[in-house]
Order: C-alpha cells, then structure tokens, then sequence
C-alpha cells in the first residue's frame, strides 16, 4: 500500500509540474506575439496628439509668411530735394549774357615793287591765323599773270576775298591807296559789318591788339 500511495504523488507531481510548464509556455508564447509595450503606445500617442493640436495648419502658415513679409520688408525711401526750386524768371536773371564776337575784317595792300613781298605776306598770315574767328582777310593786288599770291592766300586756311584792279601807277604810295579805297567800295558794295584794320605788308602785331578791335564801340 505504501508504495502505491508514493508512485501516485509522484505521478501528481509530475502533473502540476508539466501543468505549470504548459501555462508559462503559452503566456510566453502569447507575449511575444503581442504589440510592444505601454510606453512606446503612450509615446505615438503623445507625438500624435502634439502634431494635430499645436502644429499650424497651411492658412495659418501662409498668414504668418505673409505677416513676416509685411513686418521686415520696408517700401524704398523717399528722396527729398533739399535745394528749393527756382522759379524760371530767376533762372533767365542768373544765365550770362553771351557777348557775340565782332567781325574783323583785315585790308592788307599789295604791289609789286614792294621787296620780299611773298615773305611777308606768309608771315601776316601765320599771325592772322591766330586770332579768333570771325575774322576777313581782304587781299588787294594788281592784276598779273603770276599765281602766287593767290596759292598763298588758299593754304593760309583764313577766310579770305582776292581783289584785283588794272590801273597802273608809277608812285607807289598812290597805288597802295587806291588799293585801300578798293577794299571799303567792296565792303559797302557788300555790306559787310565789322570792324576795319589796314595791316600793312611790313606790320608786326601782337594778339591782343586784336581783341581790343573787338572792344571798340561804333554805331
């Protein structure tokens, strides 16, 4: 009877002990199948949560855009004259008066018997030439068949008129007079207005006798 009675608790024995295996077989089992844990649900739950309650929705986003743009970006500045505006009388008062420059027209005689005429004459006209425009070089000669006074006269650059006559003369101071009153009937006959210097073949001249011609009142 006794051994019976100890095989069958051994027999129990081994029931509860394969009992209790089996259940922590299958609650491991079971748990390893199951989602993680309560933390990390928690935690997508929270960052959900934080996402669609605090986040800002696009109209919300693009007003914010816009009121930033509004805030920092300042319209151009206004330039402002400081210097008052003149009236137009003023304006006329204030501009100089420009002074037109005064024709000189230049009677230059000539002859033949004068000696180292070419010469001379080379030598007005590189004078000539330095004053100030308008100028008129009014050249008198008799009438030849030579050509050099007048290619003298067109590489001088001066703006000239060639005048020739045919009388004849022994004296020569009556000839270069004549040779003058030539030069004022062209003038008349042309109507030139402007200021009137005989300039002798022999004269020498510095420039500012010229522009004080151009200072000389006449009416």
């Amino acid at each position: 009877m006794g051994s019976l009675e100890r095989s069958k608790k051994k027999v129990l024995l081994w029931k509860k002990a394969m009992l209790h295996f089996s259940l922590c077989f299958v609650m491991g089992f079971f748990t390893g199948l199951a989602p993680t844990g309560k933390s990390s649900l928690f935690s997508t739950k929270v960052a959900v949560s934080n996402r669609t309650q605090f986040a800002p929705q696009p109209s919300e986003m693009s007003l914010l855009t816009n009121s930033v743009n509004e805030s920092f970006i300042a319209p151009p500045p206004i330039t402002m004259s400081m210097k008052p505006a003149i009236p137009e009388t003023e304006k006329k008062k204030t501009l100089p008066k420009l002074k037109p420059r005064r024709l000189i027209i230049i009677v230059t005689p000539t002859s033949t018997k004068l000696p180292h005429q070419a010469v001379f004459l080379r030598r007005l006209a590189n004078t000539i030439k330095l004053v100030p425009q308008p100028l008129l070089w009014i050249v008198v000669e008799a009438k030849t068949n030579s050509t050099e006074l007048p290619e003298i006269l067109r590489k001088t650059g001066i703006m000239y008129r060639h005048v020739v006559f045919k009388e004849n003369f022994t004296e020569l101071e009556a000839e270069l007079n004549h040779q003058r009153n030539l030069a004022l009937k062209h003038i008349e006959h042309h109507r030139l207005n402007g200021i009137v210097h005989f300039a002798g073949l022999s004269n020498v001249y510095d420039l500012q006798f010229f522009h004080q011609l151009r200072d000389i009142e006449y009416d």
